[in-house]
């Protein structure tokens, strides 16, 4: 997956940064923040596994879960236009929104299920 850095089974966004000449690193479904910079790819690794360190021995001292949890639901907004092409389109494949949303994203987001 472009932009993510998976630093010891924790996967984190790389961006780079114009205005200091840096790439940032910022661990994502994480119960905190916890980000790094470096100036390349062995940098990146390095700076964000002790940043990650850090992070993980701050959540055992204070009795913290480091990851998120994921409930596995979320709202969606979309067009009306969309809702009912949506409802139309569930009603003739004989399957309820959810498993064509369920289907759709499956599809099209990137990562192991």
């Amino acid at each position: 997956m472009k932009n993510v850095m998976n630093i010891n089974g924790y996967e984190a966004v790389i961006n780079y940064d114009p205005e200091i000449e840096m790439f940032r690193g910022e661990f994502v479904n994480l119960n905190g923040g916890a980000d790094f910079y470096a100036s390349d790819i062995k940098g990146l690794h390095d700076e964000g596994a002790a940043s990650l360190k850090m992070f993980l021995k701050m959540c055992e001292e204070d009795g913290v879960e480091p990851k998120k949890n994921f409930s596995g639901k979320f709202n969606v907004r979309i067009s009306p236009k969309l809702h009912e092409r949506l409802v139309i389109t569930a009603s003739a494949t004989g399957k309820s929104i959810n498993q064509i949303v369920v289907e759709s994203l499956s599809e099209n987001v990137v990562g192991e299920l």
